[in-house]
């Protein structure tokens, strides 16, 4: 028997799925009301430095050189303003799309990315947790969408994307 396959296991998927939505959507709703993510990315920016090691007297929890050019140049931009509503936005879209089952795979993997990023920044918290989660339900595939949008939209576009050309023999 194979959880991830069989689809007697799809209402564990769904409660494991609705658990980790809600993570995600309370803390994107934490973000959109706060103008220090939404107005000026001062959160954000925040974030970025100390983990980054750019404030004073401070230890940098990046430790990989790359990531931290990465986050440095980000902080140089000035990106903070519009990359604090992506986050708040995308964790908002990441939570709904798992709580109704939208799209599910594609959320998990925009959340499972979210986390890596977070985790690369120094940040622990509880996304390994929520990483691991969300790399369960990209391996349970159409199992974990079953009960949700999923049956219904996944089924329609089936329906209307073109097929693939047959391979000449």
């Amino acid at each position: 028997m194979n959880i991830l396959k069989d689809r007697r296991f799809s209402v564990i998927w769904l409660l494991l799925r609705v658990w980790l939505g809600y993570q995600w959507l309370e803390a994107g709703l934490h973000k959109v009301g706060d103008p220090k993510w939404m107005q000026t990315g001062e959160a954000l920016k925040g974030f970025w430095m100390k983990a980054a090691g750019l404030l004073p007297n401070s230890q940098p929890a990046i430790k990989y050189g790359w990531y931290k050019s990465f986050i440095e140049g980000l902080v140089k931009s000035g990106s903070q303003v519009w990359f604090g509503k992506l986050v708040a936005l995308g964790e908002m879209a990441v939570g709904l799309a798992l709580i109704l089952g939208l799209l599910t795979t594609f959320a998990a993997v925009m959340g499972a990315f979210m986390n890596l990023n977070f985790m690369l920044a120094g940040s622990s918290s509880t996304n390994p947790v929520l990483y691991t989660l969300a790399i369960l339900l990209i391996l349970g595939g159409s199992n974990v969408g079953y009960w949700g949008l999923d049956r219904f939209v996944l089924t329609y576009l089936k329906g209307i994307l073109p097929k693939g050309k047959p391979s000449p023999a």
